[in-house]
């Protein structure tokens, strides 16, 4: 039955059924009926979900437009958290057993609250990667449309483009790469942030990149014998049939430069530098010792990441079967462990980061392996219950450590345009944050 009512009207009806719940606007805990989709494997709980124009589906629901309440009860009860934002998920708790009806209380998990704080950052990159990767909005829905307007204009983005001109110039090769200033870390930091694709205005910054990257010496290779030898002359050395080159360098540059959509067809001979420089194992390494025969996390993250954007652009079978290979380099290892030992493999591999540049930490491992696919392969269970202990009791997850200072003014070593939330081990930090939610949705660990 479809009953016609205002806003108001409706409010106080349910107001006249429900309990008042804390929260901005009106959210309420109601014992209203609604329309299960489906019961959670191994739980009590079942899950509700919000059509794309109504506030909620429970025992009413509201049109986003029309005002239209719809009641459709169920034979059972259950506890619902209501919340006026549109296109949301909210998990509720099912009948008791025995048939007796659910508490007459909200039943929701700490993400709901959470995601509504993300939904009401200033930063419009947070927004959009909340819907987006939070709650699975579509990418050309009118409201993440106009989000993803906002971001160019943004504060942020406009600091990291502050010298775009200045550091796109020939001659400025320091200045393409500096860490973390330089043109190449800004393409990066854009590509993660959800920058709207084909800006043509980012060309020059592109060509810049792609000059820098392909530059010859990456196509000159030589045999060394010792480390000395391998640092004795310009190109790639090979140290026992093994290509020691910071792959990590030109798979940042695919990656970003086809996230946001101004890849060239100079994009094929980055692909083809990575995919002949691809260790047996799967992965990367520069690792000028020659005894060295194991790829390396730092340096097989980002080509993983280049490879699989190239691929599903471009429909490249090639590339698409060098990610499956680099993706073992971190699952035989469930993401921070030794295969010899199941030791920690570095301290910072456990601590939560952002941004990661070219480092790795466990979330950002499992942020590959969702980007990539294989996100519910059993060997990421244990990065997942480390990232779900890490949670705070706020509902959101800090950055415990961090590999930049900001220097807005001036270019120094280590030093970003922007600060991206500090580390504070009690404080969540919204761009951790929306990256683990991520994480837990892709792996079907939360529904929000």
């Amino acid at each position: 039955m479809y009953v016609r009512m205002s806003f108001a009207s409706a409010s106080s009806l349910l107001r006249s059924r429900s309990d008042s719940f804390p929260g901005n606007g009106f959210t309420a805990c109601s014992a209203f009926g609604g329309e299960v989709l489906r019961k959670a494997e191994g739980t009590r709980h079942q899950y509700c979900e919000t059509p794309s124009d109504d506030f909620y589906v429970a025992f009413f629901g509201f049109g986003r437009e029309s005002g239209e309440v719809r009641t459709d009860p169920l034979n059972s009860w259950f506890g619902v958290y209501i919340s006026l934002r549109p296109n949301r998920r909210r998990m509720v708790r099912g009948p008791s057993r025995g048939g007796r009806k659910s508490p007459r209380y909200a039943a929701t998990p700490g993400a709901s609250s959470v995601v509504d704080a993300l939904l009401g950052s200033s930063e419009p990159s947070v927004r959009w990667k909340t819907r987006i990767h939070v709650l699975g909005q579509e990418r050309g829905s009118r409201a993440v449309r106009a989000v993803q307007e906002e971001i160019p204009r943004s504060p942020r983005v406009r600091a990291l483009l502050s010298r775009r001109h200045e550091l796109g110039r020939p001659g400025t090769a320091r200045r393409v790469y500096y860490k973390w200033q330089g043109v190449h870390w800004v393409l990066a930091s854009l590509a993660d942030l959800g920058y709207p694709e084909g800006d043509e205005t980012l060309h020059p910054i592109r060509d810049r990149l792609m000059e820098f990257w392909l530059n010859p010496n990456y196509f000159r290779e030589f045999e060394a014998r010792t480390k000395a030898e391998a640092y004795r002359q310009k190109g790639v050395p090979v140290m026992r049939g093994r290509y020691r080159r910071c792959a990590s360098q030109q798979g940042n540059a695919l990656y970003a430069l086809t996230i946001l959509g101004i890849a060239d067809e100079r994009a094929d001979s980055l692909v083809e530098r990575l995919l002949r420089w691809q260790w047996p194992d799967g992965g990367w390494n520069c690792d000028k010792n020659p005894a060295a025969d194991t790829s390396s996390f730092t340096e097989t993250m980002l080509p993983m990441l280049g490879l699989v954007a190239y691929a599903r652009s471009n429909r490249s079978v090639e590339a698409a079967r060098a990610v499956e290979r680099a993706s073992e380099v971190f699952l035989r290892r469930r993401l921070f462990k030794r295969v010899s030992d199941g030791r920690v493999i570095h301290p910072e591999f456990v601590a939560l980061h952002y941004p990661l540049y070219w480092h790795y930490d466990f979330l950002g491992g499992l942020k590959a392996m969702a980007r990539i696919g294989r996100i519910k392969d059993p060997r990421c269970a244990e990065a997942l219950d480390l990232l779900e202990e890490k949670r705070l009791a706020d509902g959101g997850w800090p950055a415990e450590k961090r590999y930049y200072k900001v220097n807005p003014r001036a270019m120094e070593f280590n030093a970003d345009y922007v600060d991206w939330g500090g580390t504070n081990s009690k404080r969540m930090n919204e761009w951790v944050t929306v990256d683990a939610l991520a994480v837990l949705r892709s792996a079907g660990r939360i529904e929000v």
